[in-house]
């Protein structure tokens, strides 16, 4: 499944998610799996989510169902049973794998709010220039110093075609970049502090992060969404 994280409830951590999802499972009467043992869990699966206050047009998980139930229909049944702003988008039938394989890559779009277009572009131009940039963040093994520059597969700041969400008034500069999936995670704010410790850019108020895709990555550069390969129109839960 595809769901989105919008407006708001982009600051629902994963863990909220996970269970407001869970609740939905059940207001909706879906017939999820349960896994054996003394704490039985619905088996549910979550790939690559992103961090708590980051939008998302493509978040995804698996789900074990004990009986077959129509795509669209599980789609509108736990859109309607999740608040809005957590939107369920898209269901296929799951023809083998782990979806977790078929993601190496996100597409990140990245709302600068008082930034000039040309001062960004400056910054993007010494980031891509530099052959490492180190940033510092503290992750669950304690803090460490990873390069965000060797994970950029591409990055670059976009024309503005409408006004940016939630922004009036002042410059706003739109970065978009595509990230590989690396060891340790290099995640939007990252590339941030990279264009920091290359160019001091700082914007004068948090940036907005919008995670626009998932998936595998070709050579070409494009992202190739995960649940392409199993759109056979089955039933879910039918083999």
């Amino acid at each position: 499944m595809r769901y989105a994280k919008r407006g708001p409830l982009r600051f629902t951590s994963h863990r909220d998610f996970a269970r407001a999802f869970e609740r939905a499972l059940r207001r909706a009467g879906v017939p999820v799996a349960f896994s054996q043992g003394f704490t039985p869990h619905p088996k549910i699966s979550y790939a690559s989510a992103a961090p708590t206050g980051v939008a998302s047009e493509a978040e995804y998980l698996e789900i074990g169902l004990q009986a077959p139930v129509e795509p669209a229909d599980l789609c509108a049944a736990l859109d309607s049973a999740l608040s809005p702003g957590l939107d369920v988008l898209d269901a296929v039938v799951a023809a083998g794998g782990s979806l977790a394989d078929r993601i190496d890559a996100s597409r990140w779009r990245i709302e600068l709010p008082g930034i000039e277009s040309d001062v960004l572009r400056n910054a993007v131009s010494a980031f891509l220039t530099a052959p490492e940039v180190m940033v510092e963040r503290m992750t669950k093994q304690g803090r460490r110093v990873f390069d965000a520059r060797a994970a950029v597969n591409g990055i670059d700041v976009i024309e503005r075609t409408g006004a940016p969400s939630e922004v009036a008034g002042v410059p706003c500069a739109i970065l978009e970049m595509v990230v590989r999936q690396v060891t340790p995670s290099v995640r939007p704010d990252d590339v941030l502090s990279g264009l920091r410790v290359v160019a001091d850019l700082e914007p004068p108020v948090p940036p907005r992060a919008t995670r626009l895709a998932q998936g595998t990555l070709t050579a070409q550069g494009e992202i190739v969404d995960p649940l392409e390969a199993d759109r056979d129109g089955a039933a879910i839960g039918e083999r």
